[in-house]
């Protein structure tokens, strides 16, 4: 039986995997490619996003308010509410990033009527917490003024907010909180409203105004012509009272801690001392009216008797 002829080896070609190029990034803009993420433009561009929350038993008022804010608010993000604990910061920090937002409206409901509205920057801060009053949702209000959804709004801020340094820290937290971002998708390209914060009696007070021009043609409005325009309002409306600022986000040193700032707590004891104070009044004048007419007892009466033998 012959030997089996001695094939020559064949090479074996290890293949190389071949692997899918990277997909390029996507963004509000379009496709992004790897290459070209280092943006060497000189404009700025605003990519602010705002994530508005409450806490759990939050009331039906405070929860219409954070509504309205919601549709006034085109690039903010609603989620579900949180438990108002101590570890509440930690909670939303994590939320914001996994949102992927840049700022943060926390309405804060104590015992049921009292409204606490943290506005914070994440993660490094600062935040400052408000304690919030004079609440009318527009509801409530039925005011005459109507804009349009969705459209951008313009700030103004009274002249007395740069008399001190928190207050100006203050108002640049609130232009980056309020401001609706440019090129945001869910913006529209208006401005047909303007947001009023007015600093009076160490309050901030919250005003939303439609711009109301003249539709007529005749009556068009030029370029400049203010006095044309009318402003009505349409709601809602708030107050704003400041109780600290924070360096950290919801939390870290304290940067300001208003002095003139007295709790819903504190308001409604001094009430209630008032109250006991004034019964305690009404009964010690009625225990000194005893004691007078037993001091001081009348004089018999000459004539009680005259006519009772008739």
């Amino acid at each position: 039986m012959g030997k089996k002829r001695k094939q020559p080896e064949k090479e074996v070609s290890v293949k190389k995997e071949e692997t899918a190029p990277e997909r390029p990034k996507r963004t509000l803009l379009g496709w992004k490619d790897k290459d070209a993420e280092v943006d060497d433009s000189p404009f700025f561009r605003n990519k602010e996003k705002l994530l508005v929350t409450c806490s759990r038993r939050i009331s039906y008022r405070f929860r219409h308010l954070m509504l309205n804010m919601v549709s006034l608010l085109p690039h903010c993000k609603k989620d579900s509410k949180i438990e108002a604990k101590e570890s509440k910061g930690s909670t939303l920090n994590e939320l914001v990033e996994l949102k992927n937002c840049s700022s943060c409206l926390f309405f804060e409901c104590r015992k049921g009527k009292d409204l606490y509205l943290w506005a914070a920057k994440s993660p490094n801060g600062p935040s400052v917490k408000f304690l919030v009053d004079a609440v009318h949702t527009m509801e409530e209000l039925k005011l005459t003024g109507n804009h349009l959804k969705g459209s951008r709004p313009l700030l103004t801020f009274s002249s007395n907010f740069g008399k001190d340094a928190h207050w100006r820290m203050l108002k640049e937290l609130l232009i980056q909180t309020f401001g609706t971002p440019k090129d945001h998708r869910k913006a529209k390209p208006y401005h047909d409203h303007v947001f009023v914060f007015s600093l009076l009696d160490d309050h901030i007070w919250f005003r939303n105004y439609q711009i109301s021009v003249p539709h007529n043609e005749t009556d068009k409005v030029d370029r400049g012509g203010l006095d044309k325009m009318t402003l009505v309002e349409v709601g809602p409306r708030f107050c704003l009272n400041p109780i600290k600022i924070f360096a950290g986000s919801f939390g870290g040193p304290t940067l300001y801690d208003n002095p003139f700032y007295v709790s819903p707590n504190e308001r409604r004891a001094a009430d209630k001392r008032k109250k006991a104070g004034k019964y305690a009044h009404k009964v010690k004048a009625k225990t000194k009216r005893k004691a007078h007419e037993q001091d001081n007892p009348l004089q018999p009466d000459e004539y009680a008797d005259m006519w009772k033998g008739e």
